[in-house]
């Protein structure tokens, strides 16, 4: 009885907002009582709707009411914690959907605290008192609330199972033990030996874990050291083509003040003669005048008297190399300027392949692995174009140089150092470096050569054949079957055999690999090696034969 009242004294005592005994307790015009804090809390959240109720029966009141103290409820309360009164369990004291419950707990149940593999039963703080305090109880095992202790339990003898068959590899109860022949050790003792096993693993992973940590450290060192000479390695190459720049800017402006000098010299110097010629067609006229009026005279004597008075005519100032000297002079300025432009144009260019070189010699620690998917070589699409210049005289390049056809009357091309002569070859424009992709369309009749190369490969000469040096590589495509070719070793390749070729391209990693492409794509040939110097798409089409560089974006 005296239970049930102390039961009643928490209802009726507690904050049905907090769930808790009344502190500071204040009593609304409806007659319930709360909180002070909890009920002006609710209030102040309620203020922008300007309406004020009772949390319980929702009774409204305008404006809100100021709240006092109830000081006889307030009494009552302290009174009655003398006798022993405890606050009613929190809302979250009790067991959700997803919570184990106290097996004990009558009514509403509390949360477990633990479960008893002994007893197969879970309890919540009070109920677990017993197995805390009673030596009987010390003994049995106390884990982590669990709603599958039933599965401690044999299904065919209902006993606990705490044996374990290492031939099944399950847990059996002492009576399936004695029924069948079983290999059997305790639970406990293979327990034990699993957990060893598992920190043996556990040993490894962290060990694998310490390893990964330290490689990304090492990448994270590498990516800064990366950065810092990326951007250093800018830096100077900005001031050092600046200082460049400025001593281009220099010698132009000494060509230009010399040009001038001599400009200034050379104009001197026609106009002073100009002023003497001037002055010498001056002279002329004038004793040609005195000559006309001599021999316009029609006294004879005086004509006669006159004529070996006549001063003889000086040598004349005039030369024919006037014209010609000056403008030759600057001719050879040009000459001169234009040729240093050549030398400047192909110092550039050797450094820009040296340069790229060494830029793709950069790499990171660790070599990342070669596509598996066509989608991902996409990603490292390269778009080729053909370079006319190297163009034997019996290939047609169209399609915007991406295609190239075997054609059986030669082509009058102009003679250039970098055309392949004899063989029926062509490059690409764009030099490859990093990680590149492209695809190579073929329809196959005297046979195709993809391949690829260093630029300096020779260009005529049994030599100068895709394969057949060490500057280069092909992949023979002879319309049934495939071969590869390097350094003079034919190598037979086996694959499906398609109308279009993949070649991926890693020149970091030293990577060339040549593909069959259709629905799938086959690998047929891979190289590894190191590459040195920028390569190039190259094609050797055969009688009557076509390949087309695919666009692949």
């Amino acid at each position: 009885m005296a239970q049930q009242v102390n039961q009643l004294d928490r209802e009726r005592f507690c904050c049905s907002i907090c769930l808790d005994l009344l502190k500071d307790p204040v009593t609304t015009g409806c007659g319930h009582s709360y909180c002070k804090s909890c009920i002006n809390n609710h209030w102040d959240k309620g203020e922008e709707r300007g309406s004020y109720s009772c949390p319980q029966c929702r009774q409204t009141f305008t404006p809100r009411p100021v709240l006092e103290k109830s000081t006889m409820l307030a009494g009552v309360l302290e009174e009655l914690k003398k006798t022993g009164l405890q606050a009613a369990p929190a809302d979250h004291c009790y067991a959700g959907p997803e919570d184990v419950a106290c097996d004990v707990c009558t009514g509403r149940k509390l949360k477990a605290l633990k479960s008893c593999l002994n007893c197969l039963a879970s309890y919540c703080e009070k109920h677990l008192e017993p197995h805390l305090q009673s030596a009987p109880f010390k003994k049995h095992k106390l884990v982590e609330p669990s709603e599958k202790l039933q599965e401690n339990i044999c299904s065919r003898h209902e006993e606990v199972m705490k044996i374990f068959c290492r031939t099944d590899q399950q847990c059996i109860c002492y009576l399936c033990s004695v029924d069948e022949h079983h290999d059997t050790v305790s639970a406990a003792a293979e327990r034990t030996e699993k957990q060893r096993e598992l920190g043996l693993r556990r040993q490894t992973i962290q060990q694998r874990v310490q390893d990964t940590e330290k490689d990304v450290g090492l990448l994270q060192q590498e990516e800064e050291a990366i950065n810092g000479s990326a951007d250093k390695a800018v830096e100077d190459s900005e001031e050092i083509f600046t200082e460049l720049i400025c001593l281009l800017e220099k010698k132009s402006s000494d060509v230009k003040q010399q040009i001038r000098s001599q400009q200034e010299t050379e104009v001197s110097r026609v106009r002073e003669l100009q002023e003497r010629l001037e002055q010498e067609i001056t002279e002329l006229k004038r004793k040609d005048h005195e000559l006309k009026q001599l021999s316009d005279s029609e006294d004879h004597n005086q004509f006669l008297h006159n004529t070996p008075s006549l001063s003889p005519l000086s040598g004349s100032t005039h030369s024919s190399t006037i014209r010609s000297c000056p403008l030759r002079i600057f001719e050879d300025v040009i000459a001169a300027v234009s040729k240093v432009r050549g030398r400047l144009q192909d110092i550039l260019s050797e450094t820009e392949k040296d340069i790229l070189q060494i830029v793709s010699q950069v790499d990171v620690l660790l070599q990342q692995p070669e596509p598996e998917t066509r989608a991902v070589f996409l990603k490292y699409s390269q778009e080729i174009t053909l370079d006319p210049n190297t163009a034997n005289n019996r290939l047609l390049l169209s399609e915007g140089n991406r295609k190239v056809t075997y054609m059986s009357k030669q082509r009058s091309y102009s003679n250039h150092p970098d055309r392949f002569i004899g063989y029926c070859q062509v490059l690409s424009r764009e030099s490859l470096t990093g990680r590149c992709y492209w695809e190579v369309e073929v329809e196959v009749i005297g046979g195709v050569h993809v391949a690829v190369t260093n630029n300096n490969i020779s260009r005529a000469g049994i030599s100068c054949v895709f394969g057949f040096n060490d500057k280069s590589c092909s992949l023979v495509c002879g319309g049934n079957s495939y071969n590869f070719h390097y350094n003079m070793i034919k190598t037979p390749v086996s694959g499906p055999v398609s109308s279009r070729v993949g070649v991926y391209l890693d020149h970091s990693a030293g990577v060339l690999s040549f593909y069959s492409v259709s629905d799938t794509m086959t690998l047929l040939h891979r190289v590894q090696t190191t590459f040195t110097q920028p390569l190039y798409a190259g094609v050797m089409v055969c009688y009557r034969s076509t390949a087309e560089f695919c666009k692949l974006k």
